[in-house]
């Protein structure tokens, strides 16, 4: 099985280079599987049901959250109600919405989809390590194809989940930092792993932010409002791996990188 996973798409520019971008890698890769990491589409924060729609139109079947999925006023009935949206399993109880999905993929076998929040350095989420077995329990009751967005920030707590996970899931794929790391491999047990898959979005910026705002926070300490970056050097970034869909295992995993300046 072919997946593609794009790193977290920030704002209108990271929604312009899905659209423009997807059918490209679909000629070149085939996936049977698109997922994307949607927390910061919506204005660098969140995400809405029109958003969530567009992003769909486009062809994404699995969306994936973080520590923002909730961000935008009125999210709570579409975290109810759309099944191809997910946020963090390990939230608080009540949180409105789900923390993984199953989805029947193009080949014809279903795909386990899973979201956990780190908590180094983040919000007080639930252990991400006791949630993970849990939902990797759940979610091996219904196939062997089982993907991880682990939404963290330290690369040691995101290192840790794919050695936690080796053997028991296809895939362990980071995401939040938004800067692509260089560490993709598949681990002895079978997982494809990557500490952080990229952000899709525009890199004339400070992880998807005006540079200027973010600059003049950190030297004055004074808060400022932090609009999504002009789409200069708009680029999309994420991981392809396949895997094999009877054991689950994966068989490889690459980076990808699309300039849409080049498109």
């Amino acid at each position: 099985m072919n997946i593609l996973f794009i790193g977290d798409i920030y704002g209108s520019p990271g929604r312009d280079a899905v659209a423009r971008a997807l059918p490209k890698l679909r000629d070149r890769y085939a996936p049977d599987v698109i997922i994307a990491n949607c927390e910061n589409s919506a204005g660098g924060k969140g995400v809405n049901a029109s958003i969530a729609g567009d992003l769909f139109d486009c062809g994404v079947h699995v969306l994936t959250g973080g520590n923002h999925s909730l961000y935008q006023r009125g999210c709570d009935e579409l975290y109810e109600t759309e099944q191809r949206l997910i946020r963090p399993a390990n939230f608080p109880p009540g949180t409105p919405g789900r923390g993984w999905t199953v989805l029947n993929s193009d080949a014809g076998f279903p795909v386990a989809v899973l979201n956990i929040c780190g908590r180094a350095f983040m919000q007080h989420f639930d252990d991400p390590f006791r949630c993970a077995d849990d939902l990797v329990d759940q979610a091996r009751a219904v196939t062997p194809i089982v993907i991880l967005d682990f939404h963290a920030e330290t690369t040691s707590e995101k290192v840790a989940m794919g050695w936690y996970l080796d053997g028991r899931v296809s895939a362990v794929l980071g995401t939040h930092t938004h800067i692509q790391t260089a560490d993709e491999r598949v681990l002895p047990k079978g997982a494809a792993y990557i500490t952080d898959t990229g952000m899709t979005g525009p890199y004339h910026s400070v992880i998807g932010a005006d540079k200027d705002a973010v600059m003049s926070t950190m030297l004055t300490l004074r808060h400022t409002r932090f609009d999504v970056a002009p789409p200069e050097d708009v680029r999309l970034c994420g991981v392809f791996f396949e895997v094999d869909p009877i054991s689950g295992l994966a068989r490889s995993i690459e980076r990808v990188r699309v300039d849409l300046g080049n498109l």
